[in-house]
């Protein structure tokens, strides 16, 4: 079974910062499409963003010039660098690996951003 390991959730005030990062095997961390997901009491899961291998980045629009997605090949670790998070960013957030019909998900792990 794949594990995709979660770490660096918590609770933020508005206008902080958090660092979530996210480590694969590393057979699946070199070929597959690398993402963050999340997904708030009473509403769907949602991308975030995602890394592909070859590809350009994309990013949901409500974290456009907030978040930034990266890769670390060397550590086999995704990262989700977020900035400037508001309320409205608090969620469960999920690591994803996916490529062609088949993915793999983290445990999830909780961001709040509360004063």
């Amino acid at each position: 079974q794949v594990q995709l390991v979660e770490s660096g959730g918590g609770l933020v005030q508005p206008e902080g910062s958090l660092i979530l990062s996210c480590t694969a095997p590393g057979d699946i961390f070199s070929r597959y499409t690398m993402g963050w997901y999340r997904q708030a009491p009473g509403s769907q899961r949602e991308l975030v963003a995602d890394i592909p291998i070859y590809l350009p980045i994309n990013y949901a629009d409500s974290v456009k010039g907030r978040f930034t997605i990266s890769r670390d090949n060397a550590k086999n670790t995704v990262y989700l660098r977020m900035n400037s998070l508001k309320p409205d960013d608090t969620a469960v957030y999920y690591c994803n690996a996916r490529r062609g019909g088949v993915a793999y998900w983290g445990q999830g792990t909780q961001v709040t951003v509360s004063s």
